[in-house]
């Protein structure tokens, strides 16, 4: 991936397919339809049409400020710095996760960034002595943090990913366009990029890196499931390591959920 060639706008692009005659479109053509309008565009390109054109005041960016979170969060503060930002604050952070969400925040002018929190008396009933983590990592982050996300993204018809198809596992194959289980079009404008093009827009702009990375943590979640990553591993390696688990749940169909124990 490189934005080094000349970018196609999202206004020549749409342009092309102004032709197209509008009609009720299902969520998968809808999302079908996005892809093949902006497969051209250059990533800035394609934020600024799903923010100003496709979805004006109907998208929002899911963050985990971490250990590349910077440079979507950069694109998306040169498009438009009112779009709404939702990080999610699992009560197991790092601190330095949460005073680089402040810095970024206010470095970038970032105007809507909303932190929002799991249900405090669903942590009580599930997870009284604060351990689940360890017994159930799965059933953690689904109440931890899909359920927060999925009461938060209620009113917005898109949401914007920070995901990567160079992470590997699930992301491997990632699209820019797709769906959710809850209708709803999920964006991954980075979804092409590759390792050399963060590290190469993170010194193009001057951005400040998350202070865990320099410590050889370069996948950043919840305390007790992050490690650092030994040279030669994969990017994620650190996270849940030893367990049987390589995603936090909230990019995950409903249908592959394993919560032993617990009814969802």
């Amino acid at each position: 991936m490189s934005d080094a060639s000349p970018p196609v706008t999202a206004t020549q692009v749409a342009d092309s397919f102004a032709s197209v005659a509008d009609r009720p479109l299902s969520i998968a053509d809808e999302a079908s339809r996005l892809a093949d309008r902006y497969a051209e565009a250059d990533t800035l390109s394609l934020l600024d049409a799903m923010i100003h054109r496709e979805f004006p005041g109907r998208i929002v960016l899911v963050s985990s400020f971490g250990a590349e979170a910077a440079v979507l969060l950069h694109l998306v503060a040169t498009v438009e710095p009112a779009t709404p930002v939702l990080f999610i604050d699992t009560g197991k952070l790092f601190g330095e996760t949460l005073r680089y969400r402040d810095e970024l925040t206010a470095r970038l002018k970032l105007s809507d960034v909303r932190t929002i929190r799991p249900d405090a008396s669903r942590v009580e009933q599930a997870d009284a002595d604060g351990v689940l983590w360890y017994g159930n990592p799965d059933m953690c982050c689904y109440i931890r943090r899909v359920e927060p996300l999925q009461r938060a993204l209620k009113g917005f018809d898109a949401w914007i990913s920070g995901r990567k198809g160079f992470h590997g596992g699930e992301r491997q194959g990632l699209p820019r366009v797709e769906t959710d289980d809850e209708g709803r079009i999920k964006i991954n404008p980075l979804a092409y990029w590759q390792k050399v093009d963060i590290d190469d827009y993170f010194a193009r702009h001057g951005l400040p890196h998350h202070p865990l990375v320099a410590d050889g943590f370069l996948s950043i979640g919840c305390m007790p499931c992050t490690d650092r990553v030994a040279p030669g591993e994969d990017i994620r390696a650190g996270r849940w390591r030893g367990k049987n688990k390589s995603e936090c749940g909230i990019h995950l169909p409903v249908a592959r959920w394993k919560v032993d124990g617990f009814d969802i």
